[in-house]
């Protein structure tokens, strides 16, 4: 099931020809426009069917970027070339003769789709000269002559060999769908090659080399079959490569944390032991360092040690909330209540709030209609179910737009409207509830330096442990859905 409740994270930036060296990208496309070999639908200018390519090494294969006509800076890649992650000195020789600088060409005729490399040209010219001197010196004109013409040829084909034995050695990924897809990859993986850059941590090395595995595996994928049918297998992927990169800010940005309370640390200690001043302590001025948090043995519930926040007001609940005791779970943008709060990503409301004016109507009484229909009490439902009982999310057209609807229950929940249950879930719990109950969420452990599959008992579980959570909460008194609901509507026969 194609999920659409996703964990929030920034979009990777787009990578865009030779970003560190703008330059170099400046000349490649004055070379190009310069000579004629721009981009067009059927080819570079004067070679049909083949575009001009300007390749731009990386530490992991190529990119290799065609020169539109306008001028403009290319989208996405026209090719994109992936090591092995072991890459042994011959594959790399294979990437630096696949990245060359295109040879250029000469047509036969003007009228003829034929033609030569330069390169092919010079050695026919040179041949020439080689067989008449050879024939002066007395080889014979059966042997001369052949040679001569053969030379040529051999020279323009000996290259097409070359790249074949290459390519066997690299996995080369080519049309719209997949460079698309395998550029967010390689983004994301350049932002973990940054993070290795200014971090000797050994997780944040560990997730390069589980980046570049997967690189290797999606190319694979994506030579072997086409986007459509490789998706499940390609979101993994991805989904992989995303927590990667979360892991490695995370630590940077624990790192970066660390390094500024200890220089703030030393500075007091300097300035109280500075000539003039009196010894004791002084105020830091710096932020204290953000905990971290904590981590979860295997086997143990996501959701252990969590503190939910609860935003509770002191109305008695009406009577459309006791229509169905059930409560809709969502996941949403997360967002600080406090500057020393933990973040809310994730919000449990009665079903009764879909009723609220201030939700988008009549969506939110469409999907209260679904939420309470055939339920048992007391039930929390996850959006995510709703998007599996509705085909998939094929349906969600027919019943309303979900994404506004949450956004407004979390800003009613917010604004004090309605009572919810507000919490900080943990990045698998929340993708666990954010999935289907059939689904599985793999993630990379790099402490432990292997993968992990939660599936369904997993997800089970946490929403036990919500659950347990909103049973404490509710104990003395249910959630209020907020004034002035609408009545519900009537059930579908």
């Amino acid at each position: 099931m194609t999920d659409p409740l996703r964990t929030p994270c920034p979009a990777p930036a787009r990578l865009r020809p030779f970003a560190d060296n703008p330059a170099r990208w400046d000349a490649e496309r004055s070379c190009a426009l310069q000579t004629g070999r721009i981009a067009c639908d059927t080819g570079s200018a004067g070679v049909a069917g083949e575009p001009y390519l300007v390749h731009e090494r990386t530490g992991w294969g190529w990119l290799a970027w065609t020169v539109p006509a306008d001028a403009s800076m290319p989208e996405r890649p026209f090719q994109i070339g992936v090591l092995p992650p072991r890459a042994t000195w011959a594959d790399r020789l294979a990437v630096r003769w696949l990245a060359r600088r295109q040879a250029g060409r000469m047509a036969l005729h003007a009228t003829s789709r034929g033609s030569l490399r330069y390169f092919a040209v010079a050695v026919a010219v040179i041949g020439c000269f080689a067989a008449v001197d050879a024939i002066a010196r007395g080889v014979p004109l059966g042997i001369a002559v052949p040679v001569a013409l053969l030379a040529p040829l051999l020279a323009d084909h000996l290259p097409d060999r070359l790249d074949l034995r290459a390519r066997r050695r690299v996995r080369v990924v080519q049309g719209v769908a997949a460079t698309g897809y395998l550029q967010r990859l390689a983004a994301w993986h350049a932002g973990l090659l940054q993070a290795a850059a200014v971090s000797d941590r050994h997780e944040v090395r560990r997730s390069v080399e589980v980046g570049r595995h997967l690189l290797w595996d999606a190319a694979g994928l994506l030579q072997a079959q086409d986007t459509r049918s490789a998706s499940p297998r390609l979101i993994a992927c991805e989904r992989l490569m995303l927590q990667l990169a979360d892991q490695a800010g995370q630590f940077i940005e624990r790192t970066a944390t660390e390094n500024g309370a200890a220089d703030a640390d030393r500075a007091d200690a300097d300035r109280a032991h500075a000539p003039g001043r009196p010894r004791g302590p002084y105020p830091s001025g710096g932020r204290p360092a953000t905990p971290a948090a904590p981590h979860h043995a295997h086997g143990t519930s996501p959701l252990k040690g969590l503190l939910p926040m609860a935003q509770m007001a002191q109305s008695e609940p009406g009577p459309a909330a006791r229509t169905a005791d059930v409560y809709l779970l969502f996941a949403h943008e997360p967002y600080h209540p406090g500057p020393a709060t933990r973040e809310i990503n994730t919000t449990v409301v009665a079903a009764g709030s879909l009723l609220h004016p201030q939700v988008l109507q009549p969506d939110g009484a469409r999907i209260h209609r679904l939420l309470v229909h055939g339920r048992q009490p007391g039930g929390i439902v996850p959006l995510s179910a709703l998007t599996h009982e509705l085909d998939g999310g094929a349906g969600w057209p027919a019943v309303g737009d979900w994404e506004r609807v949450t956004t407004d229950l979390v800003q009613l929940a917010h604004s004090g409207g309605c009572d919810a249950l507000s919490l900080g879930l943990p990045e698998i719990t929340r993708a666990l509830l954010c999935t289907g109950p059939h689904s599985h969420v793999r993630a990379y452990d790099a402490a432990a330096d292997e993968f992990i599959d939660y599936g369904p008992a997993a997800r089970a579980a946490a929403l036990a442990d919500v659950g347990t959570l909103l049973a404490g909460l509710v104990a003395e008194r249910d959630l209020w859905p907020g004034d002035g609901l609408l009545a519900p509507l009537a059930a579908r026969p």
